[in-house]
């Protein structure tokens, strides 16, 4: 015991790294809990260090709790917008571009099915598709091709 309130400004601030390194690199900094509890434990070990908090156990505790409420009341809506900016872009499938004669017509109101790697496929087209005609798959959606006419 003796060993720790000896180092306490060491311990807060190793403690409070490990806590930032396990919310960021573990948990993908999907939860703030371990990022605030974390920065502050740095931040109050970095101040008892200069001398400005007094190195006792009880001091140690009430400044992580106050400036871990602190650092999440200051730090919340910042850092929750910034999570909230994903970028939604179209996943390309190597589906794409398969090209293939048709053996049903397509229409919008006439899906086929086609069979393609053991999974039987819907077809769909925004135009009518004759049978026999050449088609490229344009788009995939879960069981379904999305497909046109196969410009040469």
């Amino acid at each position: 015991m003796n060993w720790i309130s000896n180092n306490l400004s060491e311990i807060l601030i190793m403690a409070g790294l490990a806590l930032l390194v396990i919310e960021v690199v573990v948990l993908g900094f999907s939860t703030f809990v371990l990022f605030f509890v974390g920065l502050a434990a740095v931040a109050a070990g970095g101040l008892m260090t200069v001398g400005v908090i007094p190195e006792s156990m009880l001091s140690a505790l009430s400044s992580v709790g106050i400036l871990t409420a602190l650092l999440a009341v200051l730090l919340w809506r910042p850092l929750k917008s910034m999570q909230g900016n994903v970028e939604r872009k179209k996943v390309t499938s190597d589906l794409v571009g398969h090209s293939f004669i048709l053996n049903e017509a397509v229409s919008m109101t006439k899906n086929p099915a086609y069979r393609y790697s053991g999974i039987d496929w819907n077809l769909s087209s925004e135009q009518e598709l004759s049978a026999g005609t050449l088609v490229e798959v344009t788009g995939v959606a879960v069981g379904k091709f999305i497909v046109q006419a196969k410009v040469s």
